[in-house]
């Protein structure tokens, strides 16, 4: 059939929502179907035009079996309530244009965010008379509360209610965490249109064996090497990462905190950390250094700003559990982030914004070997009972389906979230 994609999101972004569009988008194409993608300028993590990009209002090109058309935008370098809504704005402008072009398709699948993802899903579907759904990735309601983007509490009553606008019409409504179900509940979806299709494991083979990546990035064997691997943004709270790796060098612990990646707090990270030699800051790596990296470490670090209760589930947690290494978070207690870590049996969780606790959950699984070892056997069994990539993307794809009405039923575990 053919099928619509509208995202801002979209390969060559190497992290977060970009990769698992295009892995749904190629697995379609995959399968017989004729699949274009509606999406942005390639920007994320690090909030600027990726080198190579075209400089083009809309641009057309195939990648892997896939028709991607990009609409350019704005892309703020810091958010703000106002940048944030150019970015999305000037996307749904361009991206509204862009779908002139577009024959009807068989299905349309916005994915959320950007809101105007799902905002130009239903839009479009009703210009060509298609049926639409939405696949949320985050809430961006409760983000604009939560994510501490200056602003962002006076608009998250407007930002709720486009989400509402947006769903109204949308034939089913996938959401990657169970935990969403309250809230896609209460924007007056029916129960039986939202279905849980979780995100995949996304791991390539490590490029280097663990002892020469501590070798080649300077981590003796004697520290205890603590990473963060993944975006730094505003809702992933790393203040409390480099007040930890502060803490960390005035009591003379043997913890090195590595953040890896990119994202539009990484230069102010960078800064507060100056001079402590507890606290590593690295860009963006290669596929294969990257698992290397996650494969070296000690801890696998995540972080999230305390205020963030349940707007969305970070896609690191899936290559985390796959790396087979303990996992120490330091997430509110009771969000989507703990709640998984707790169904993995594959970490430790410490109150979000506690420096002095992400320290000593870490003197504790120094020196208990047995624990840490257990917690880093549980997370690959869990990722390849609940995360494989076949089963995901089946999932993602019986969604598809869904909203075209097609005669092939949805796997048994698809059924409506709970």
């Amino acid at each position: 059939m053919r099928v619509l994609i509208i995202g801002i999101n979209y390969r060559p972004e190497p992290t977060a929502i970009g990769p698992y569009t295009a892995g749904l988008a190629e697995h379609l194409a995959a399968r017989g179907d004729a699949v274009t993608v509606l999406t942005g300028l390639p920007s994320y993590p690090g909030w600027r035009l990726m080198r190579g990009t075209p400089r083009r209002l809309l641009a057309t090109e195939r990648l892997h079996g896939v028709t991607v058309v990009r609409a350019a935008h704005y892309i703020p370098a810091s958010q703000t309530v106002a940048k944030r809504a150019a970015y999305e704005g000037t996307f749904g402008l361009t991206g509204l244009l862009a779908s002139l072009r577009l024959p009807r398709p068989d299905a349309i699948l916005g994915v959320v965010p950007s809101l105007s993802g799902g905002i130009l899903a239903r839009l479009t579907g009703k210009r060509l008379r298609a049926p639409y759904g939405l696949l949320f990735q985050d809430l961006m309601g409760p983000a604009a509360r939560q994510s501490g983007i200056a602003g962002g509490g006076a608009v998250a009553h407007a930002t709720r209610a486009a989400e509402a606008w947006a769903a109204a019409g949308a034939r089913t409504i996938g959401i990657v965490a169970e935990t969403f179900t309250p809230y896609v509940a209460s924007l007056g979806v029916p129960a039986e249109r939202i279905h849980h299709v979780p995100n995949w494991v996304r791991l390539a083979r490590p490029s280097l064996a663990a002892a020469e990546t501590r070798r080649r990035f300077g981590w003796r064997e004697d520290l205890q090497v603590v990473l963060h691997a993944g975006n730094m943004g505003l809702k992933q709270g790393l203040e409390q990462v480099v007040e930890a790796a502060r803490l960390a060098a005035e009591r003379g612990e043997p913890v090195r905190f590595v953040l890896a990646g990119g994202g539009s707090q990484a230069e102010a990270l960078r800064a507060m950390g100056a001079g402590l030699p507890t606290l590593e800051v690295l860009p963006v790596q290669p596929e294969g250094l990257h698992t290397s990296l996650l494969a070296a470490a000690d801890i696998l670090l995540l972080s999230e700003r305390a205020t963030q209760l349940d707007m969305s589930l970070p896609s690191k947690l899936t290559s985390y559990f796959a790396a087979g290494r303990p996992i120490l978070a330091a997430v509110p207690r009771g969000g989507p982030s703990a709640r998984e870590l707790e169904r993995a049996g594959a970490g430790v969780t410490v109150p979000a914004g506690d420096p002095g606790a992400i320290l000593d959950a870490l003197a504790r699984l120094r020196a208990d070997a047995p624990t840490a070892a257990r917690l880093a056997a549980a997370g690959p069994p869990y990722a390849e009972a609940n995360l494989a990539a076949a089963a995901c993307l089946a999932r993602a794809a019986a969604l598809v389906d869904a909203i075209a009405r097609a005669k092939a039923p949805m796997p048994a575990a698809m059924g409506a979230a709970t």
